[in-house]
């Protein structure tokens, strides 16, 4: 028992003392003369990636050859009650005698124009950041200088989609003794401080019982119990540098690939959700793609024209100041959208058809029940 006692007073006591932060304090850490340039004084600093060289002119498009390639069929009757079917059948609650049955008395037809402008950008964040030291070589100051940042090549992964990984910088790693066990391996447990037994919960350390007057079960009558915590050891491996004592600081390169996504629909007098619209599968009917586009000045729909206007200038505010962009994609696409007026056993109601798969919102559908299913 002397012996745990010992084993317990040799270690630090961080009963009471907070979690360590990512990084250990300012003045612990030497300051890596190849890396002044990259710290700074912070320990977490985000850096700005250099210009970029101007893109191609602006250029004039003709929309004709446009908008004649880029016709939608239209949607007869037919084609609207087969969608209602399909889509009442696909439902358990719908009965399909409505969709049947029912009366189309009349199809108001409207093609919309959705434009999207998609920017993939790159941002590079340096932060400190640490891991248990085993003894296996450091790739430090002494191996030579550090490169910047936006000069560290990697593999960029396909343009739009996103992906965010970690490097660590190369000769930026130094060897330091753990700061939150000062070194030990381990600190004191902070359930028993150190004694490796608590007073027995039951007795409250009274060795017996008082009603009736007997023993305590729970202790045997010595009044304590072992630790939970540390199960009776007395201290705790630390959980910083798991037991290494050492722990390896380094520079973490964090590179972070995002797809920013702007999105605008023209106006139409139907009242068809607009998440929907948003959603909805559409025919291309022009595609920008460049490391930089412009925006669209001379589209028949003025609406769509101020879209790429504000889309492209919202976008190059909100990341020339913090990421690089890859490229840029801009597309215009056709979407179909039809008002379905119909009548069933007197009463008047619509559904609508989008997108160019013939998707369909029901309003209000007439053979509607609940077959022991919640409807949300």
């Amino acid at each position: 028992m002397d012996s745990d006692l010992s084993d317990a007073d040799s270690v630090g006591d961080l009963s009471f003392e907070a979690e360590s932060p990512l990084a250990p304090p300012a003045e612990l850490l030497e300051r890596l003369p190849s890396c002044d340039w990259l710290l700074q004084g912070d320990r977490r600093q985000i850096f700005f990636p250099p210009l970029e060289a101007p893109g191609r002119p602006q250029e004039q498009r003709c929309w004709s050859p446009f908008l004649e390639h880029g016709r939608v069929p239209v949607v007869t009757e037919e084609v609207a009650r087969e969608a209602l079917l399909n889509f009442v059948n696909s439902k358990c609650c719908y009965g399909s005698a409505a969709a049947t049955d029912l009366i189309i008395q009349e199809l108001r037809q409207q093609t919309l124009c959705r434009y999207r402008l998609e920017t993939f950008s790159e941002s590079r964040i340096s932060e400190w950041t640490f891991q248990p030291f085993t003894n296996h070589s450091v790739d430090g100051p002494q191996r030579g200088t550090s490169p910047r940042l936006w000069d560290i090549e990697v593999q960029v992964p396909p343009m739009f989609q996103e992906d965010t990984r970690k490097f660590q910088v190369p000769h930026s790693s130094l060897v330091k003794e753990c700061h939150r066990c000062h070194g030990r391996g381990r600190y004191r447990c902070s359930g028993c401080h150190g004694a490796s037994t608590v007073r027995c919960p039951s007795c409250s350390g009274a060795k017996r019982k008082a009603k009736p007057a007997r023993r305590c079960p729970m202790c045997s009558g010595s009044g304590r119990q072992r630790c939970s915590t540390c199960s009776g050891r007395g201290n705790k491996t630390c959980a910083t540098c798991k037991g290494e004592k050492k722990l390896l600081h380094f520079i973490q390169l964090v590179i972070v690939w995002k797809n920013s996504l702007f999105e605008f629909v023209s106006e139409h007098q139907l009242d068809c959700p607009g998440e929907l619209l948003a959603k909805a599968k559409g025919e291309t009917l022009f595609k920008d793609e460049n490391t930089m586009v412009y925006p669209i000045i001379d589209f028949p729909l003025r609406e769509i024209s101020l879209a790429s206007q504000r889309a492209i200038a919202e976008h190059n505010a909100t990341l020339a100041s913090r990421a690089r962009v890859l490229q840029q994609r801009q597309t215009i696409e056709l979407v179909p959208l039809t008002e379905v007026r119909y009548s069933y056993r007197g009463k008047t109601s619509v559904y609508y058809l989008y997108g160019t798969d013939h998707r369909v919102h029901v309003v209000d559908y007439p053979e509607r029940y609940c077959c022991g299913c919640t409807i949300i």
